[in-house]
């Protein structure tokens, strides 16, 4: 390839990087996790010392029993689900589930109906 055409190349990928690192801030933020079930009110977080492990804490809040379990976004390991509680209205459970080791740790936590 000849220096023009090498120089109009390069000139033609730092544009294009360029571009893609030009993304509002705004967008990235757009996204809002996925509601708590109905009923049910819940707390979602990473155990305080392993940040491959999740939890899902929930109370029943409705007239209904309920069931529930935590999914964790495991990033490069396989996603995961916790084992599934069943609540009676006015009970609270928790459902935990863990990452594999190999991958990068938890990126999201939800609780699944």
């Amino acid at each position: 390839m000849g220096s023009a055409s090498g120089a109009m190349l390069r000139g033609v990928v730092v544009t294009g990087a360029a571009a893609a690192l030009a993304v509002p801030a705004t967008a990235a933020t757009a996204l809002t996790p996925p509601a708590t079930p109905p009923g049910l009110s819940c707390e979602t977080g990473k155990h305080e010392i392993d940040d491959y492990t999740g939890f899902a804490l929930c109370r029943n809040n409705g007239s209904t029993t309920q069931t529930f379990w935590v999914h964790l976004v495991c990033g490069w390991s396989p996603d995961v689900d916790g084992e599934h509680v069943t609540l009676n209205p006015g009970q609270s459970g928790q459902s935990t589930a863990h990452c594999g080791s190999l991958g990068t740790g938890i990126g999201e936590i939800t609780v699944q109906p």
